[in-house]
């Protein structure tokens, strides 16, 4: 439980801070944090009762947290774009910057712990959350360029330009964990 407590402080943490500074990277953040706490409680659904050794319950949770990337991407790619496109310049976010530093540091041990636990269980679309808690890192990281070339160069375009980056590793992710392809990266 606390997991997802957790879940849900960064996520509306993020989405808060990304709505007054205008951030679509920021707010896609937040976002990401919520599509990995329903990845989180989809992997727990597949381990309860009968579930846990259900070929049809695995292939059902592989489809579940491929859309959730799916969605992701959806969002961060359409928004960033039409921030490209009107040039919308986001404000300076300091508890962004440091949101992301934070997940950053804490995000791929995490992500790393879950891959092994899956690859011992034998369960894809446990790996398969474990991508969803990576791409949190990566979020993290590109968040915190675009934060940071905001706010310390003025370059507005740094956070649209990072939103269609996730975007497009989200999609690949989907793509993998739609085919329940098993990751060797995490």
């Amino acid at each position: 439980m606390w997991v997802s407590r957790g879940t849900g402080v960064e996520a509306a943490v993020a989405i808060g801070a990304g709505i007054v500074a205008s951030s679509i990277a920021l707010v896609g953040f937040g976002a990401d944090s919520l599509v990995e706490g329903m990845a989180g409680t989809v992997v727990l659904w597949r381990f309860r009762g009968q579930r846990a050794s259900s070929a049809t319950a695995e292939r059902r949770a592989q489809q579940l947290i491929a859309a959730s990337f799916l969605l992701i991407a959806a969002y961060i790619g359409v928004e960033a774009t039409r921030n490209l496109i009107v040039g919308a310049h986001p404000d300076v976010s300091w508890i962004g910057i440091g949101l992301s530093a934070v997940t950053l540091v804490t995000m791929p041990p995490l992500a790393w712990a879950k891959a092994r636990v899956a690859h011992q269980i034998g369960s894809s679309a446990t790996v398969s959350e474990s991508r969803q808690t990576m791409l949190c890192a990566y979020l993290s990281a590109a968040l915190l360029v675009g934060l940071v070339a905001n706010a310390a160069a003025g370059s507005w375009w740094a956070d649209p330009i990072v939103g269609l980056l996730i975007a497009g590793v989200a999609v690949r992710e989907a793509r993998d964990a739609w085919r329940g392809e098993q990751c060797d990266c995490c």
